[in-house]
Order: structure tokens, then sequence, then C-alpha cells
């Protein structure tokens, strides 16, 4: 069974990955920034899905049996507050799913706050041009924390291999489509941000503001930044003006190449 959910999540990913990527070239909400110090789209692919790469083989390596085969272990144990609850199945899934998502919000919250976890998490933040992409650019070391993060909440919680499978389906595939260079139309932009983290909120995440880019940390529901008070509903400036990128490395061709983004988080810059 979960030799077919992991298949299924990794078609699902490079599904919506393929779709997003496609409608960046047709129908792109901002241009590539050209100038001499301007990373092209193929160094900043090589460096974004290297990224992807390393992280993915040092997760296995770390946790063989991947967070689902963990879950089943943790099941098996009957470790977590949820054993004890008796809910039927579709809502224990759902409490789990939400439990996760919250969480995944708590801990971009911090990444963003603490001075240690911000010198990784700018490796993502120091894209100066966001895309489909962009939403795989973590470095490995924020990877691994982020994997012992929902490890401990598996344990505490006690949440199912299908609610992580689920979660981590719904996490990539959020995380593709608001990070894509794209822009809906504006009457399903208003109706979509009811309840979903949409491009043109998360291009204020990015912005060079600090101001706006500590809102709008979820990934995929926006209901906990309404909820804590992170949410902005608009930028300083036009969408399409959006200053992407962080102030401390105006250089792009420097924060594009695999070997710059994993020495980042050690160099002197904040």
């Amino acid at each position: 069974m979960i030799d077919d959910m992991v298949t299924i999540r990794l078609g699902v990913f490079l599904t919506i990955l393929a779709l997003m990527m496609s409608l960046e070239a047709l129908f792109p909400a901002r241009k590539l920034i050209n100038s001499p110090q301007s990373a092209s789209m193929a160094t900043r692919w090589l460096g974004n899905f290297g990224l992807l790469v390393i992280s993915s083989v040092i997760a296995r390596l770390i946790l063989p049996i991947g967070l689902a085969g963990f879950a089943l272990y943790a099941s098996a144990q009957q470790w977590g507050l949820l054993h004890y609850l008796s809910l039927p199945l579709w809502l224990y899934i759902g409490v789990s799913v939400l439990l996760l998502d919250m969480l995944i919000y708590w801990q971009h919250r911090l990444f963003h706050r603490i001075p240690v976890l911000w010198r990784l998490h700018k490796v993502h933040h120091a894209d100066r041009h966001v895309d489909s992409s962009t939403a795989l650019r973590f470095h490995p070391i924020e990877i691994i924390a982020s994997l012992g993060i929902k490890a401990v909440a598996i344990v505490l919680f006690g949440l199912p291999a299908e609610a992580v499978i689920l979660f981590e389906i719904l996490l990539n595939g959020f995380a593709i489509f608001n990070h894509a260079n794209i822009r809906l139309p504006a009457n399903i932009e208003k109706l979509a941000r009811l309840v979903l983290v949409t491009q043109v909120l998360h291009r204020i995440h990015h912005s060079q503001l600090m101001i706006e880019s500590n809102s709008n940390f979820g990934f995929s529901i926006i209901w906990w930044d309404r909820l804590f008070g992170t949410y902005t509903a608009q930028a300083s400036k036009p969408d399409n003006q959006i200053d992407i990128g962080l102030t401390q490395y105006p250089n792009a061709k420097q924060n594009a190449w695999l070997g710059g983004l994993l020495w980042m988080p050690f160099s002197n810059k904040k």
C-alpha cells in the first residue's frame, strides 16, 4: 500500500510541476530579471533542482522507510494522542492533515524568526525570480530539520500513514502551485484567496520588504494566516513590481549556482 501511495505522490508531483512550468512558459506573470548580474533560467533550474536531488537522497539515507513507513511503525506501537480518541477513519485522517498543515505554518514562522533557522531558510528567499522551481529550493539541512519535526509530530499525535502521504502530496502540489510564475484571472483569484494561498499572496511573502515577507506563511490554505494575524492581502507595490529576493543578496548569478546555495547558510551574511 505504501509503495503504491509513494508512486502516486511522485506522479502527482511530476504532473503538477509539468503543468505549472508549461503555464509559466505560456502565460508568465513576471519576466525574469535581465541584467549583467541576472542568472539564466537554466542556471536557476540547475541549482534549484540540484537542491531537490541532494535533499531527497539525504532524507532517504536518514530515514530509509520514509515518513509514511515511520508512521506505520508508530501506529503499530499505538503511539500518539489521536489513538485514544477512537475517531472514524475519515475524521482521523482529516484531523491529522490539518494538524500537519498547521505545524508547517508554525515551522515556517519559526524559520523566519530564529536566526540559526533563518540562515537555512534564506536559501529559499534569496531567489530573485519566483517560479515553480523555487518551490524545490530548500537547503538540505532545512529539509532534514523539517523531516525531524514531522517525525516528532507523528509520534506525539499518532498520525496515520495515509494522512502523512496525503499531506505530502498536498504540500508538494500547493507549494509548486503558489510559487508558479502565473497569475490567476482576477475574479478567480479573488475567490481562491478566501481558502488557498494564491500566487499573488505568496509573492508578497517573497518581497524584499521584511514586513511583507513576514506574512502569508501558509503553503496551502490561508486560514492559519488569517487566524494567527499574519495575513497580508496587498503588497505596497503592484504584483508585477514587487521586489523579489533578499537585499543582502543582489547578485542573482551568485545566488543561483548549486555550490553557492549549499554554502549560503555558512556565509557571514545574515
